[in-house]
């Protein structure tokens, strides 16, 4: 500790000399394990009962769970207020038109045609169409076309392009080569906009475990995995094109963090909520040489990882 106060509830609030990140330690609370020790069987009754470790499991869960819950929620506040000053996209998934030797073209699709899903995931707007695609360059998919009310299935193989941004980063996308009818925006109101931030973290979680599940398979470099430089990379470089940029990147980090915070690897959140549900279950709680082998792999696991990259 540098420096720090204590509250009038008694918290304790401390910076520390390595600035790892933030983290909350609970009275009895003493190892990442969350196994109380012995100073805290010697607490007073009554005041082991208010510590954390004395509450019932649905209510340690809903402590553990929290924090991820609460980065969720700002990028859909974020997200909403997006949606309330510019509108939404509505734009049909309809083929406006067609690059000629383009994939679209080589799997048989014709103008007028609407997508209306992809390797059986509904498609119900081009923007889902084309977050889709990105992601898979050169990958065979499957179209279901609705074709004049005919439901179709067509095989194509996405074709690939390399962007390269002002910073010099280089991107390969997938693609299709499809045009969209005109752009629908529609004008969302504050309540509206909730449901719409739902939906696009929604989407944004999709496309997170589509780009991991591809990184393990080996479809895509595992290079694009980033830490703290990386983000402090990629922040500089939003706040240069500009304050919103950098505001829905910071949507982005606040998703990606509440996702893997709830990976089920001990040490993360997830990873205790794992361990609740077992309890919940067994109605006992987990033995503690069990636990500890388990979070002494988890916290391997995700050394290694960062080492990784």
């Amino acid at each position: 500790e540098i420096a720090g106060f204590t509250d009038k509830r008694g918290t304790r609030w401390k910076f520390g000399w390595l600035p790892l990140g933030g983290y909350v330690k609970f009275a009895g609370d003493m190892n990442p394990a969350s196994q109380p020790d012995p100073a805290w069987l010697s607490l007073p009754a009554a005041e082991r009962a208010q510590t954390f470790q004395a509450k019932p499991v649905w209510q340690r869960a809903i402590v553990v769970a929290a924090g991820p819950v609460t980065n969720f929620v700002v990028a859909i506040l974020i997200l909403a207020a997006f949606v309330v000053v510019f509108g939404e996209n509505r734009t049909p998934p309809l083929v406006a038109g067609i690059a000629p030797s383009s994939t679209a073209a080589s799997a048989g699709l014709r103008e007028g045609d609407r997508i209306t899903a992809i390797d059986g995931r509904g498609m119900e707007s081009f923007g889902d169409l084309r977050d889709y695609v990105v992601l898979r360059p050169d990958e065979t998919i499957s179209l279901t076309v609705d074709r004049k009310g005919e439901i179709i299935t067509l095989p194509a193989r996405v074709g690939v392009r390399t962007e390269m941004d002002r910073f010099g980063n280089e991107y390969r996308l997938g693609q299709l080569g499809v045009a969209s009818a005109p752009p629908v925006q529609v004008q969302v109101g504050v309540l509206a906009a909730i449901p719409a931030g739902i939906r696009m973290t929604g989407n944004v979680i999709q496309m997170q475990i589509d780009g991991l599940g591809q990184i393990i398979t080996g479809r895509r470099s595992v290079t694009e995995l980033g830490g703290p430089l990386r983000i402090a990379q990629a922040s500089g470089e939003r706040l240069a094109l500009g304050l919103t940029e950098f505001v829905f990147l910071i949507a982005l980090v606040s998703i990606n963090l509440g996702f893997i915070n709830l990976l089920p690897v001990p040490v993360l959140d997830g990873g205790h909520l794992l361990f609740y549900a077992v309890e919940a279950v067994r109605r006992k709680p987990v033995g503690p040489e069990v636990m500890e082998w388990a979070f002494r792999g988890g916290m391997v696991a995700i050394l290694a990882l960062m080492l990784l990259v």
